[in-house]
């Protein structure tokens, strides 16, 4: 870091400091976190340039970097990058991240020593920020198992089981910008940590005053750090491949890692199991932070814009599948070639919809299903599957909080063994016992034994989609959310929480409210009086669900509402619903929703509009 040699001392920079705060250009939040990163000794190599930034008054850029103290999320620690604040990912909160796993642990575990294992994807600083991880959780006295090699977020989970770890870290920040990276924390389980280890994990963070940190290759010398790569990824490749249900394989088309590690696992995956025609998108292959061939440098399969230079390639040479992993493949989503010749994106509720389809029909076949089986979705994920799930004779569990690690977590509290197949809305799938976090290989293998299987019979993935829908009704499913940054955005997806929640709409468009289900306050309420009906009592968490229906038609709505845990944005999820009362009504039934969708979508972000207008 570059020491600037500023002309104040820390009594008078925190004077300009609440100065700020009295001219409402700095939060009183952030003035607390900068405050001890100003005068409290374990932040001295960042003070220098601390005070050089408060002398500049850049206050706009620490209000960014010390308006929080960035919380443990639904993915662990996420956020922006600089060289130092409590609110963005830094050295200093990397290190704070592993001191707060390794202390908890022991602490819960009652011994000086244990194991963890650490892995990182492509991002800029990743490997440098695990390698900090590392030598903090050594520092400890943990013998930490360290990938080599950049790796998915399910091979580290896969490690941390297969070493016998009591923790583990993956350095990721999933599919955001550039700018950004992450600390993702797991345990023993190899799940995401969750209540109350995640709390605990967090107090240790905020107590951190000196952290102990050893020369990372002094550590390996010594064998504290261990490296692995191969010899444990090959294993997971194995796992993944063992859940084949299918032999057919002639299937044409592309994989695109979008600049991350998913060529090492998905498409190795896919090679391994016999998919010769799925060949790599060259041009989106290289390891590379910046995400440079991706439109806008996003590198989220769910956006239909990553796929077009692929798709472009493949309207060339051939192809009836495209395939997409985010940066630390634990997500994967599919474009498909309709009748026309045109690449249609699916969604991750079409895709859960279809994989659970799959996997159940395959099950049954063999004999290998019974009523204690289980399926686990999420509060947000598509009320297709349950319904799928149902006519299969298998449990469906779907009363979860958004996380992937509550699906982890219901695996083994319901017994893994009986675990037929997770999913979530936001492209996330998982099945076997292999790791416990989700798995864009074992998506991507089904997914295309299915379009296989489905090519042998003349169909596509949307003709089977057309099927399910036929059989049990039209499912439309899709996401909008508001971007509100920093500490005054904060402050208005908590305006927006409280207006859904105390003054809720009662029209938007051509919808009625009727419903909502509040999961912060286990109530279940009457619109338009918004009025208590009912009770009940899990899962907790700041989640509403509001149900209508449409005027004049059949259809019925649900919108869900929630703050992310992993980026500054308020997230909407829309779920509708319609019977298919003659099979070759679909494409009518179909264009009737879409149409009442779109006046709702719209009438929505007027309605955000509004509500943060008058706040």
């Amino acid at each position: 870091m570059n020491q600037p040699s500023p002309s104040i001392d820390s009594t008078q920079a925190m004077d300009l400091a609440r100065s700020a705060v009295a001219g409402k250009k700095f939060s009183e939040s952030a003035l607390e976190n900068l405050k001890r990163w100003v005068t409290e000794p374990q932040y001295a190599p960042y003070q220098p340039a601390l005070l050089k930034l408060i002398e500049d008054k850049d206050f706009q850029q620490l209000d960014t970097c010390f308006w929080e103290v960035i919380p443990f999320g639904t993915g662990g620690r996420r956020g922006l990058m600089s060289e130092l604040g409590s609110a963005t990912i830094n050295e200093r909160t990397i290190a704070e991240s592993a001191h707060g796993l390794a202390a908890y642990s022991k602490k819960f575990s009652g011994k000086e020593t244990g194991k963890a294992a650490i892995a990182h994807d492509s991002r800029i600083n990743s490997s440098h920020f695990a390698r900090i991880a590392a030598s903090v959780l050594a520092g400890h006295g943990l013998t930490v198992y360290f990938f080599k090699t950049s790796r998915s977020t399910p091979e580290l989970s896969f490690a941390v089981r297969e070493c016998g770890c009591d923790v583990g870290a993956m350095i990721t920040a999933s599919h955001n910008p550039p700018s950004d990276n992450g600390f993702k924390a797991y345990w023993s389980t190899g799940g995401q940590v969750l209540p109350p280890h995640d709390q605990g994990i967090i107090d240790e963070v905020y107590q951190a005053t000196e952290i102990p940190l050893l020369d990372f290759d002094q550590a390996v010398e010594q064998g504290l750090i261990q490296l692995i790569d191969e010899d444990i990824a090959s294993k997971y490749r194995s796992s993944v491949v063992s859940h084949s249900h299918s032999d057919n394989r002639d299937l044409t088309g592309y994989f695109t890692p979008l600049h991350g590690v998913g060529e090492a696992s998905v498409y190795q995956v896919l090679q391994q199991a016999g998919f010769a025609g799925i060949q790599r998108y060259e041009p989106q292959c290289a390891q590379d932070g910046n995400f440079p061939n991706v439109p806008d440098q996003l590198p989220n399969p769910e956006r239909t814009e990553v796929y077009q230079p692929a798709i472009e390639q493949a309207k060339q040479t051939g192809g009836e599948i495209i395939l997409a992993s985010d940066p630390d493949a634990d997500r994967m989503g599919v474009c498909v070639k309709n009748g026309a010749g045109e690449f249609i994106h699916l969604t991750g509720n079409q895709v859960g919809a279809l994989l659970a389809d799959y996997v159940l029909r395959k099950r049954q076949a063999a004999g290998t299903l019974s009523p204690q089986h289980f399926v686990v979705e999420t509060i947000v994920t598509t009320p297709l599957i349950a319904a799928i799930a149902r006519k299969a004779n298998v449990r469906i569990i779907n009363n979860l909080l958004v996380g992937f690690k509550y699906i982890a977590e219901t695996m083994d509290q319901e017994g893994p063994d009986k675990f037929v197949f997770g999913t979530e809305e936001s492209l996330g799938y998982l099945a076997g016992e292999y790791c416990r976090d989700k798995d864009a290989a074992i998506a991507a293998l089904w997914a295309c034994e299915l379009a296989a299987e489905l090519k042998a019979e003349g169909k596509t993935l949307l003709d089977r989609l057309d099927e399910l829908y036929r059989e049990h009704g039209f499912h439309l499913e899709g996401q909008v959310s508001k971007t509100c940054k920093g500490s005054s955005g904060n402050e208005q997806i908590k305006q927006l929480m409280k207006a859904f929640r105390n003054t809720p709409p009662e029209k938007m468009g051509k919808l009625k409210f009727t419903l909502v289900r509040d999961y912060q306050d286990l109530e279940i309420r009457s619109l338009p009086e918004n009025t208590v009906t009912e009770t009940f009592s899990k899962p907790k968490g700041n989640v509403l669900m509001l149900e209508a229906r449409a005027e004049g038609s059949p259809l019925t709505v649900q919108l869900g509402v929630r703050p992310s845990g992993t980026e500054p944005k308020i997230k909407f999820y829309y779920f509708a619903q319609a019977e298919v009362t003659d099979p070759g009504l679909l494409d009518q039934t179909k264009e009737e929703a879409f149409s009442t969708i779109e006046d709702f979508k719209a009438a929505l972000m007027d309605w955000i509009d509004q509500t943060l207008a008058n706040t």
